[in-house]
């Protein structure tokens, strides 16, 4: 197997074959200046010939006697002289007195466009034996009347191309040796120069490192998208297209050209590092870490990966009905334990009567309660939701009431699944809040209003801080401190993630202590379903 050249030496190779390109195209230039040189001066030298011959008076008087033997040894005379190839004297009829070729003699001149008939010298182009030959015709006058009395022809033979090559040849080894010095000097540097700047590898290495790369890009699961300092994409996955549903095309071009919805484009373009945050885009969850990379010192950009969590979300969403359940249950129980053991307890002490009131007043109020929930609450699930959460509400000593403004019809299921996470979450939310003010109440109203499933969640505890309003709907971010705080920050993120999911928002506000909003449209089809 033959060994490929290094980079230096196919850049000398490239430059050796420009060289004798441009050689080639320099000497062809070279041989049609010098050809076209020599046939000017050959022609000069031919009008020059004609007009000293014709205007030799020996030669005129000779012609104007018949002196025909001085007229053919005058005109061979300056043949030999000259150089030329032949030397013409005619009369003024173009009969041809003196010529080297005897069998010119006697007979017509071929003029063709010639004007020296007219009394004009001319200069053209024949044929002298087979070859192209420079043709000059001066006119011949009479010393007494000046009138035409002949002419000269003149022919010289035109130089060969081999005779301009070698007249160039000196010249274009001249150039042939400066262009080779350059060129392989030039080669030399141009290679020192490409490999400091492709970190010393060939080109064989390096489209081998891209093909890599490309089939490592292309090849994870992650979503993956490269940005320069002005915003434009110079790297991206199949991966990240299907996340961000953006067109294959998409180098080169801006986030805000590519449609990129704004969160995503303040995630991706953001100054410092980002970890884990989730972003809802394109109908999907997607959670997003950034990192600005440089280069030599110098900022060259970002790259960001992608990871689809909408099936986790989904996973959550099933987990947390599962815990409020749970924790429902437990609450339950632990309040019936309570009252069982009160109820007990009257029965040894023989307050039969006060037992049986007691049962009363609990069964009423609970069942008060209940009414009320579904009087307003036409959905079941978020009617039993509410009525469970009543319990731990008790529990914890929160008056958990449901606002009389409230009016909920019955719901969808996937539509139902969506707002119970959300119900669940911001009454969970409100009851940790309210559990430690002096007034511990929580309220919620629910309503249907321009097509919107409408949450809202009130409480009596500190409020959100100001500045932070969009900052708690962050995974991690949690306005508690104390013991298990790293475990906070998780059910508003998911009540955003499902909000958003669905096109709706979530938003929060503090005015005697905190109200969550949430916005569901209840014809919209969540992504990903």
């Amino acid at each position: 197997m033959s060994r490929r050249l290094s980079l230096a030496g196919q850049l000398l190779a490239l430059q050796v074959v420009i060289i004798c390109v441009v050689l080639v195209g320099v000497a062809a230039v070279t041989v049609a200046q010098s050809t076209k040189r020599a046939q000017d001066v050959e022609g000069r030298r031919a009008l020059a010939v004609a007009e000293t011959v014709a205007n030799t008076r020996a030669v005129r008087d000779a012609v104007a006697r018949d002196g025909i033997t001085y007229v053919r040894v005058a005109a061979e005379s300056s043949r030999s002289v000259s150089g030329s190839g032949s030397v013409v004297v005619a009369d003024a009829d173009g009969i041809v007195l003196a010529s080297a070729d005897p069998d010119e003699l006697r007979r017509p001149f071929a003029l063709g466009d010639s004007t020296v008939l007219q009394g004009r010298s001319w200069l053209g182009e024949g044929r002298l034996e087979g070859d192209r030959a420079a043709v000059a015709m001066a006119p011949m006058f009479g010393r007494e009347n000046g009138e035409l009395i002949g002419f000269v022809a003149v022919e010289r033979e035109y130089p060969s191309l081999l005779d301009g090559l070698a007249v160039a040849t000196p010249n274009l080894l001249t150039y042939l040796g400066l262009a080779s010095v350059i060129g392989i000097g030039g080669s030399l540097l141009v290679a020192r120069r490409v490999k400091r700047q492709t970190l010393g590898m060939e080109p064989a290495e390096i489209t081998g490192l891209v093909e890599h790369r490309d089939a490592m890009l292309h090849g994870i699961r992650e979503g993956v998208v490269g940005l320069d300092l002005r915003g434009r994409v110079t790297l991206v996955n199949d991966e990240a297209i299907r996340l961000l549903r953006i067109p294959g095309d998409a180098l080169g071009r801006t986030l805000e050209d590519l449609g990129v919805g704004g969160e995503m484009r303040e995630a991706l373009l953001a100054g410092d590092v980002v970890r884990d945050v989730a972003v809802a885009s394109a109908g999907r969850v997607v959670v997003v870490n950034r990192l600005p990379i440089s280069s030599h010192g110098r900022a060259i950009g970002s790259v960001a990966t992608l990871r689809d969590r909408t099936e986790l979300l989904e996973l959550r969403r099933e987990l947390d009905l599962t815990r409020h359940v749970t924790d429902t249950l437990r609450a339950q129980a632990h309040e019936f334990s309570n009252r069982l053991h009160t109820i007990a307890g009257l029965i040894e002490l023989g307050e039969a009567d006060e037992a049986v009131r007691l049962v009363h007043r609990i069964s009423s109020s609970r069942s008060e309660f209940g009414a009320t929930v579904t009087s307003v609450v036409q959905d079941p699930s978020i009617a039993a939701l509410l009525i469970a959460k009543a319990s731990q509400a008790a529990e914890l000593g929160v008056d958990l009431r449901i606002s009389p403004d409230s009016s909920l019809p019955l719901l969808d299921g996937e539509l139902s699944a969506d707002v119970a996470t959300v119900v669940g979450n911001l009454v969970d939310n409100a009851l940790d809040a309210a559990a430690a003010a002096p007034r511990r109440w929580v309220e919620v109203e629910l309503g249907l209003v321009d097509g919107d499933v409408d949450v809202v969640v009130r409480d009596s505890g500190p409020g959100v801080p100001a500045g932070m309003e969009r900052e708690v709907f962050r995974r991690g971010v949690s306005t508690k401190d104390g013991p298990g705080s790293g475990e906070r920050g998780i059910g508003l993120s998911l009540v955003h993630l499902v909000c958003t999911r669905r096109g709706g928002e979530v938003t929060a506000s503090s005015a005697g202590g905190s109200a969550f909003t949430a916005r569901l449209p209840a014809d919209a089809v969540p992504a990903g379903s």
